[in-house]
């Protein structure tokens, strides 16, 4: 494919190449205005220019067809994995260890994840930090806002280590296979990326502590109002608990949730101190709220005390359920282990919720009483078997409550690091890596097919898609070029890398107030083209793009990260323009000295 702005080209630009400029400001006022998603956005801007043969039926989903879309659906399933395993949250677990203060906690926190987000997908390793981020913030009396934006901000500099780093260096990845260019690298961008990294997390260790205010978050001041479960979990005996203690296991000052009792074979430990040390086969109760509850599945070698005071079942098709019982249901005035839920019900009772008090003794020996709230374990059929079922006045799934497999946890870390070591090596395209990562986890029952279904995000394949489609119709009709002109004449003057700074900064622009595959995909035409009117190798300009494209940090509506922590950190959005505004500037003055030096201009 010819660059646009190259000889072969006519410098004149025909009313396809203005029907695409103006296709293209519709787009991006569009997004600006928030008019649909930007999926909807971009698709109906690559419509409109198939609709009067700007493009070819071909070109128009010619983007779906490049490698970068399935890969990036690859890599959702990739992070899905390593949450249902286990795995991404042992290893961010064991990395968060005692924190001495603010500083120090954002040492053990914000380098290792920027390490993880080079290989894992930054949303899926920020999601499943974040509450993590929380309760490790929590039991060390420190506010979760001052955490958790700079990990955001910390996984999206890690994202630019490596191909696989984020979803915009893969759109980028594609656009330049489109352009008959040298295929990206691996670790192409890491000369340029672990600078960025450096004195980006450098900033986050120094700033952060003092730019981002003590928030609560929104949970914190409904607190009175949650629904609180009385539970029992059991240590099981090949479990890693056995011989640490409640503290250092972390089943002290848990968010929500408190520790009432140790069963140990009939003798009851409480209060229950911190020095007390767990042995295989002890009882726990806890209260707490039913967050709390689930989020005890996920502590590796603790499983749910059934109606029996036994390990409940813990198959993957496990399904954690709340049900109300009625008055006119004949579990009233029967004790748990009378009502023989595992026979009648094909479920087992592991926490009890009596308007809002404590109740006492084993979970098979409460009697239960109308209105009595249960927290069930039940067979894939329960709802479909009970959910209208006189015998509960309310019977629904709760989500998320899957406890993971983490038989399978080294299975799915194998073939992730099978995956980066053959592409690494160049044994295999990132592409044909991971999907072949993909059918793995669903083979050796990481995930299931449903549950991979569900993990990738599809409106982001389509903005990718939609995204390498007006990238074409810009090339092919000379729209990038007359913008490249534009910036080449202003800018160009003052020589390449002056040019590089604009390119730079117009895409960092777009990609705060746009969607960022979407910036990338818009400019990357614009920055190759005015490249090819400078007479200098495009390389540089188009790495720019991918930096400025992916380091946005100022605006909280930029970047999937951004938004996952918004609302749990209870922030503002001048806090991200604070602490982001800088780093941008950061950033781009970074790249902008290294990329002339590692691509010459």
């Amino acid at each position: 494919m010819e660059l646009p702005g190259s000889p072969g080209m006519v410098r004149a630009v025909e009313w396809q190449g203005w029907f695409t400029l103006g296709v293209l400001a519709l787009v991006i006022i569009g997004m600006v205005r928030e008019i649909a998603g930007p999926d909807l956005v971009m698709m109906a801007g690559l419509l409109g220019l198939a609709a009067v043969g700007v493009l070819s039926p071909q070109d128009t989903f010619s983007g779906f067809a490049n490698p970068v879309v399935p890969t990036v659906g690859a890599l959702f399933i990739l992070g899905a994995a390593m949450r249902e395993t286990g795995a991404m949250e042992m290893v961010v677990s064991r990395l968060f260890g005692p924190a001495g203060g603010e500083r120090s906690g954002l040492t053990r926190l914000c380098p290792p994840l920027a390490a993880m987000s080079a290989f894992l997908n930054n949303a899926t390793l920020v999601a499943m930090s974040t509450p993590v981020v929380i309760d490790w913030a929590r039991r060390h009396r420190l506010s979760p806002s001052r955490f958790l934006l700079p990990i955001s901000y910390a996984t999206i500099l890690g994202g630019t280590l490596t191909l696989m780093g984020t979803s915009t260096i893969l759109t980028v990845a594609g656009l330049i296979l489109d352009s008959d260019m040298e295929p990206m690298g691996f670790f192409e961008l890491a000369p340029v990326g672990l600078p960025i990294c450096a004195v980006g997390l450098a900033y986050l260790l120094l700033v952060a502590p003092r730019a981002l205010p003590e928030r609560k978050e929104p949970s914190a001041t409904v607190g009175e109002r949650l629904r609180e479960y009385t539970g029992a979990m059991i240590v099981e005996p090949d479990s890693a608990l056995v011989g640490q203690s409640v503290e250092g296991a972390g089943l002290r000052r848990l968010a929500g949730l408190f520790l009432v009792e140790i069963d140990r074979a009939g003798r009851i430990i409480t209060p229950v101190g911190p020095d007390e040390t767990l042995e295989a086969g002890d009882r726990l109760v806890f209260a707490g709220v039913v967050d709390t509850i689930l989020d005890l599945q996920r502590f590796r070698g603790l499983v749910p005390a059934s109606d029996a005071d036994t390990a409940s079942p813990t198959h993957a098709d496990r399904r954690l359920v709340e049900a109300v019982i009625s008055h006119s249901s004949p579990l009233v005035n029967q004790s748990v282990r009378d009502a023989n839920f595992r026979t009648v019900y094909d479920a087992a009772v592991i926490a009890v919720h009596r308007n809002g008090e404590r109740v006492a003794g084993k979970i098979g020996a409460i009697v239960l009483r109308p209105g009595d709230t249960l927290l069930l374990q039940t067979g894939p059929g329960f709802l479909r078997a009970h959910g209208n079922s006189a015998d509960f006045y309310l019977a629904s799934e709760v989500h998320g409550g899957q406890r993971p497999r983490f038989e399978r946890l080294w299975v799915s870390v194998g073939i992730l690091i099978a995956m980066v070591a053959s592409v690494a090596a160049g044994v295999a395209s990132i592409s044909i890596a991971a999907l072949l990562a993909a059918g793995a986890f669903v083979v050796t029952g990481c995930l299931s097919g449903p549950e991979a279904r569900r993990s990738v995000q599809w409106q982001v394949l389509v903005v990718i898609g939609a995204g390498l489609g007006i990238a074409l119709a810009m090339q092919q009709t000379g729209a990038a070029g007359a913008i490249a002109r534009v910036l080449v004449e202003a800018a160009g003057p003052l020589g390449p890398v002056a040019t590089l700074a604009v390119v730079y900064g117009v895409t960092l622009l777009m990609a705060e107030f746009l969607q960022h595959n979407a910036a990338a995909a818009i400019m990357f035409p614009v920055a190759a083209a005015s490249a090819t009117e400078l007479g200098v190798e495009p390389r540089g300009f188009v790495m720019a793009v991918a930096i400025a494209a992916s380091c946005s940090f100022a605006v909280p509506v930029s970047y999937q990260t951004h938004l996952i922590v918004y609302g749990p950190g209870g922030y503002r959005f001048t806090d991200f323009v604070r602490l982001g505004l800088p780093l941008d500037l950061l950033c781009a003055a970074v790249a902008l000295l290294v990329i002339p030096m590692r691509w010459p201009l």
